[in-house]
């Protein structure tokens, strides 16, 4: 005899609920078809379901995410950094509340090393037929921004090994939700064995057919709803051993329309931005943007970005605002809209001769109309840099109105986005603070309001 065991899962959704009732559909319904059939089925989410780039999620600060995975009946989820670092610690510490599945996450803890209330480090399942599943959660270690926040993540091979050695010998199958990315996925499917599913995210990365290293049997499902993975396991009753198991991805058009789809969609926007409605500021005038031209909002953003940070300069990228603002009353709704990314402020020391490399990079006549992806950006091209007490004249580099000393140290304020090497490579490596857990947005705001009256 065998016992039949489906699992669904997701990752990355990234907030784009305009794939989400035929998501939440197709959960409900193969619950039902493969309960009638006897089957056992289980659903998880490895990370990164929230992003506060959609209305919904900014106002509910990711409940409103919560409250989707209930109705679609998860029965388990980790998290990634997008709920780890783009909440303050007290929104994540609140942020499961009503959950109705445990967070499954193994290398998170608070100061003293506690583990959070919310979580638990594994979870273990057992099915009709007494097999038991063991389930682990690790997300990516995103130091300094963990560590800014109050919470210590921690290295999660590590965590990995000691976790494998309390768990392994309590359970018959052994899944791993892995938000760490393919790289770290097919490494832990080498020197782990004993680990027989691993369910990946992070990297958005698709496998369609699942991949197999060395026994273990890797599923990932893409970004922002474009796929739902599902594997099966065959179970023999007696040893409990794993006869069978295979992976697939239902394609989101793939699935059947639920008919409300746009109607949600849209509810689901307005819902979102009518809790918004907060007025932060009234212009006597309107600030416009644009991307290839010196402009009046991207400006005003990096002298805030400057006063902020209590730099001696900044910069940053016009294409980070999406729209100018009006006359008349601004709203946390305008400022989310104009500025969706989870992008904190950061702080760099940098010698005149680091600086003045930066600005030179800066000034690549290409990077204005590049379409960037990834990093935090939500937007659609890089856009002219804009600066703050950095001029130039008769071919030199001035920072408050001197010439620049290649020897002296300058505290430069930036865009986290900058920071991780893609750009600038050399300021991956350079001491830095970043502010947290305010965005962009909410720095602009602060400026805005200076100017209410």
């Amino acid at each position: 005899m065998k016992e039949t065991i489906h699992i669904y899962h997701t990752n990355d959704l990234h907030s784009h609920f305009e794939h989400w009732s035929r998501i939440r559909d197709l959960m409900k319904e193969r619950r039902l078809l493969h309960e009638g059939e006897g089957d056992e089925v289980f659903a998880f989410d490895i990370g990164d379901h929230v992003d506060r780039s959609h209305p919904l999620t900014e106002a509910t600060l990711g409940k409103g995410n919560i409250k989707f995975l209930n109705e679609a009946g998860y029965d388990g989820v980790t998290i990634g950094n997008n709920e780890g670092i783009t909440l303050d610690h007290e929104e994540l510490n609140h942020l499961y509340d009503e959950a109705a599945f445990p967070v499954i996450l193994g290398n998170l803890f608070d100061e003293s090393m506690a583990m959070p209330d919310w979580a638990s480090p594994y979870q273990i399942y057992r099915t009709k037929g007494d097999v038991k599943i063991g389930v682990l959660g690790l997300t990516a270690p995103f130091y300094p921004f963990y560590q800014a926040l109050g919470w210590t993540v921690t290295e999660p091979i590590a965590e990995l090994r000691k976790l494998l050695d309390e768990l392994r010998p309590k359970v018959d199958v052994l899944i791993l939700l892995s938000h760490l990315g393919i790289r770290d996925d097919e490494w832990i499917g080498e020197e782990f064995p004993e680990v027989d599913v691993i369910l990946g995210a992070h990297t958005h990365h698709i496998l369609h057919e699942g991949k197999e290293v060395n026994g273990t049997l890797l599923g990932a499902a893409g970004k922002y709803g474009n796929f739902v993975g599902h594997m099966v396991l065959e179970v023999d009753s007696s040893s409990k051993k794993i006869l069978t198991r295979k992976a697939g991805l239902y394609a989101y058009e793939d699935l059947p329309e639920t008919g409300v789809e746009p109607d949600e969609e849209r509810r689901w926007v307005l819902e979102g931005q009518a809790l918004l409605e907060e007025e932060i500021a009234d212009l006597k005038t309107g600030l416009s943007v644009d991307w290839h031209a010196p402009s009046p909002l991207p400006l005003l953003l990096s002298e805030a970005l400057m006063e902020w940070t209590d730099a001696d300069c900044s910069l940053v990228n016009a294409g980070l605002l999406m729209e100018g603002l009006q006359t008349g009353a601004v709203t946390k709704r305008d400022l989310h809209h104009i500025l969706p990314h989870p992008i904190n402020p950061c702080l760099i020391t940098l010698t005149g001769e680091e600086l003045k490399e930066i600005i030179s990079l800066t000034l690549n006549e290409s990077w204005p109309a590049l379409e960037v992806k990834g990093l935090g950006f939500r937007g659609k091209v890089l856009g002219q840099f804009v600066y703050t007490n950095i001029s130039f004249t008769e071919g030199d580099l001035l920072v408050g109105g001197e010439r620049l000393d290649p020897h002296e140290s300058y505290k430069v304020a930036l865009p986290d986005m900058f920071t991780f090497g893609h750009f600038f490579p050399s300021l991956k490596t350079k001491p830095k603070k970043y502010f947290m857990p305010e965005f962009l947005r909410d720095v602009l705001g602060w400026k805005l309001g200076k100017m209410k009256n």
